[in-house]
């Protein structure tokens, strides 16, 4: 087999990535927002996405599989192409069809979106832990940088997606998306260099899924309650929340709670990904033994719980909307999403330096499967916990998520 370029074979992966979440994130708040306009009620805005994150767990044992035995190029080219799939299927809803009918499709269009985005992922984050260069710690600064910038792409499309939503309508906003996504795909298949590695013996099957180290289950244990911790409030909760206070019954002034909800979910999610991006300067710089890192990841993850519990209590206390607590909600959210990256960069540092090279697709198949099941959690507490008690009681249900997080990350000492 060819050796590729590392360089080069590391920018058209994440260029691909990119070109994912950018889509990604665009028609989830396409998706939220839009059905949100139309009356759904939270728990059914949950639903809407329920089987893509059900998708999440099953593609990710999955694609670890496929890409040990067909390469990574493979799953990259299916991830992007499955995703213009979903996206002209959902093109095709028809606004005179019940809710009923609609949450059904809709779910299924997004358990396509969620497999081709976990295919994605996988094949980009393992093709990094085969091409980063082993000196100064060169794993730890390629992962922080795609996953940061990543991060900060996705949150670019959570903004695009509600422009699009105000100025173009729904289902031109779709379409357009899957045109240029398209076109994204093709120059990918031209230009990602030959021989990007991936292939396992073919001697381990498919009951190899589940990690042989124990510090791979236990990261995978503690990155499903981060997630939880961050989805019960991200999903439908906060969203839904802000859109009712910002907007003042118009149409008019929906549209401009579009831009404010969709503004602040790219920010909060462009920071994040700054955030990571910069996590090894953070930490102490990259040339810290992997020990050093693991102790830091218990501490950070203690330094999350405290947050979601004080902006519960806030709300509580609060009893009604006021400026004052939509300013503070801003201003604490901001500041979970950075403890929150200093987190998340850690975990995809540790999978890959815990993950085996011979297996590393299965490990972080596995390792991304538990973090589809804490997305999937926190997805259906975030519509239920939001009807059944408002926001407080949906920041109180992350408070909880995040401690079980910090529990589970002691285990790794």
């Amino acid at each position: 087999m060819t050796t590729p370029n590392p360089l080069r074979a590391y920018a058209a992966v994440t260029a691909a990535y990119w070109a994912f979440m950018l889509s990604d994130g665009a028609l989830r708040m396409l998706v939220l927002l839009h059905f949100n306009g139309l009356g759904f009620s939270p728990v059914q805005l949950a639903w809407l996405f329920l089987l893509y994150e059900v998708a999440g767990i099953v593609t990710n044992l999955a694609a670890g599989w496929l890409a040990a035995r067909f390469g990574l190029a493979a799953t990259l080219y299916e991830g992007l192409g499955l995703q213009i799939v979903a996206l002209a299927a959902l093109a095709q809803l028809d606004p005179n069809w019940t809710i009923t009918v609609s949450v059904i499709f809709v779910m299924l269009v997004q358990g396509a979106s969620g497999v081709a985005k976990d295919l994605s992922k996988m094949s980009s984050k393992s093709a990094v832990k085969l091409l980063a260069p082993t000196e100064n710690n060169g794993l730890f600064r390629w992962v922080a940088a795609l996953t940061g910038s990543k991060n900060a792409v996705k949150g670019l499309g959570f903004f695009l997606g509600a422009a699009l939503l105000a100025l173009a309508g729904f289902q031109t906003a779709i379409w357009a998306m899957a045109a240029v996504l398209a076109v994204i795909l093709a120059a990918i298949i031209l230009f990602l260099p030959a021989g990007l590695p991936g292939r396992m013996k073919s001697s381990e099957g498919w009951s190899g899924w589940r990690s042989k180290d124990a510090r791979v289950n236990k990261l995978s244990l503690a990155r499903m309650f981060l997630f939880g911790a961050r989805d019960v409030w991200f999903v439908v909760g906060i969203p839904i929340y802000f859109q009712a206070v910002l907007s003042d019954g118009t149409a008019e002034g929906r549209r401009e709670a579009f831009f404010l909800v969709g503004g602040f979910m790219a920010l909060w999610i462009i920071g994040y990904g700054a955030v990571q991006a910069f996590a090894p300067r953070l930490l102490g710089g990259p040339a810290q033994s992997e020990e050093a890192i693991t102790a830091k990841a218990i501490t950070w993850a203690g330094l999350l719980v405290p947050i979601p519990f004080a902006l519960a209590l806030a709300v509580w206390l609060a009893g009604s909307p006021a400026p004052w607590l939509t300013a503070l909600l801003v201003v604490g959210l901001l500041l979970f999403g950075f403890v929150f990256a200093v987190n998340s960069s850690v975990h995809s540092y540790l999978i890959l330096a815990f993950g085996a090279a011979d297996r590393i697709t299965r490990d972080v198949g596995f390792y991304y499967m538990a973090n589809a099941s804490g997305r999937l959690i926190g997805t259906a507490l975030s519509g239920a916990s939001y009807q059944l008690g408002g926001l407080a009681l949906c920041l109180a249900t992350a408070g909880a998520m995040a401690l079980a997080s910090w529990l589970a990350a002691r285990r790794l000492a």
